[in-house]
């Protein structure tokens, strides 16, 4: 299966628990269903993206990095490669590689998604399509802040940032998922 096929599929198949994700959901898959190349980002219009919500084993700290073309503290992620052949792959490929922890675990299904505004590597104005999941990370991680980051570290999941965007909701979706 492509990974468009299993972008199509993730979302098809995720029933989120608001009718806002919902609509964005299906706006997703009507983007999708128009580009056959709606992963790739070379695909100018817009592109599917994958993040992931990093909560270390207590479920109190949520690891964000300082992202440089941004300039605020988000959830680890980026773009889609040729080598990843599902959303979920892409999302964990990008937090281990981000965050430099191994053994981090990822929830199959979709957290939120959002659609945005940016100029990314292409150096065009284009919209990123984020899939976020939910990522646990093993006992006593400690992350490695990499050359895609300005600084990474543990936050405390009720004591965030304040230049933080949409990581408090997906940290109550986090943690209201876990229970």
């Amino acid at each position: 299966m492509s990974l468009h096929a299993d972008a199509v599929s993730t979302l098809e198949g995720w029933r989120p628990g608001s009718s806002g994700q919902d609509a964005l959901r299906n706006a997703f898959l009507g983007f999708l269903a128009a580009r056959e190349d709606g992963c790739q980002r070379s695909c100018e219009p817009g592109h599917v993206t994958a993040s992931a919500l990093v909560l270390d084993a207590t479920r109190e700290q949520v690891l964000l990095t300082l992202h440089p073309r941004v300039g605020r503290w988000l959830q680890l992620g980026g773009h889609c490669e040729p080598e990843d052949s599902t959303l979920v792959e892409a999302a964990l490929r990008e937090a281990t590689e981000e965050s430099g922890i191994r053994g981090l675990r990822i929830e199959p299904t979709p957290l939120h998604v959002d659609v945005h505004p940016i100029t990314c590597s292409l150096g065009k104005p284009t919209r990123h399509f984020d899939v976020r999941f939910l990522v646990r990370a093993p006992v006593g991680a400690k992350p490695v802040r990499s050359a895609e980051s300005v600084d990474l570290q543990w936050w405390p999941v009720d004591a965030l940032p304040s230049n933080v965007d949409t990581v408090p909701e997906l940290v109550e979706l986090a943690l209201g998922r876990l229970g």
